[in-house]
């Protein structure tokens, strides 16, 4: 057992090994570097440190925009609150640190349950919410989908009016 394991462990980092020399390889091909294989069993030439150096390089100059913007937007949200912090006014007495509702002293405890039907009726509208919204992309690729996409679209709008209905008078919707 344990050999065999440890066999399909090896064919998976085999495998593995091989995919990422294929990414290395495309990715090379794609962005002009001119990259010789060192033999056809590895493309690319990844056991080249130069070659594989030069394709990490490549690879990571196209992360480069999105690491400045991740840090100039840590930069501004630290700075704001430092700010916040260094010039808002007065003291912070039990008035202002009190809790409150709209202004008011709360009413009841705020850890009371909500009833079943408030989530049920929140899932229904996610649920039909998202079937609905496969009707964008249908109705934009109308014309290449033909008599098949027209015929599957009925059978699903038909489906999603019997759920409509069952759900209807089962009572489902009712918020009595």
């Amino acid at each position: 057992m344990g050999r065999q394991r440890s066999s399909a462990f090896e064919q998976s980092g085999r495998l593995i090994e091989k995919s990422l020399r294929r990414i290395a390889f495309d990715y090379a091909r794609f962005s002009g570097l001119s990259l010789a294989a060192s033999s056809h069993n590895h493309p690319a030439g990844w056991y080249n440190p130069r070659r594989r150096n030069q394709i990490a390089q490549a690879m990571l100059a196209e992360y480069a925009p999105i690491l400045i913007f991740l840090i100039i937007a840590g930069a501004l949200g630290v700075i704001l609150l430092l700010l916040g912090l260094a010039l808002g006014r007065g003291q912070k007495d039990a008035e202002k640190r009190s809790p409150y509702e709209c202004g008011f002293e709360a009413f009841e405890d705020t850890r009371m349950r909500f009833d079943v039907r408030y989530y049920l009726v929140a899932i229904l509208f996610i649920i039909f919410d998202l079937e609905i919204a496969f009707l964008f992309p249908w109705a934009v690729s109308l014309d290449a989908v033909g008599l098949f996409g027209l015929v599957s679209m009925g059978i699903f709008l038909a489906l999603l009016v019997v759920g409509f209905i069952y759900e209807w008078r089962k009572g489902a919707l009712e918020w009595d």
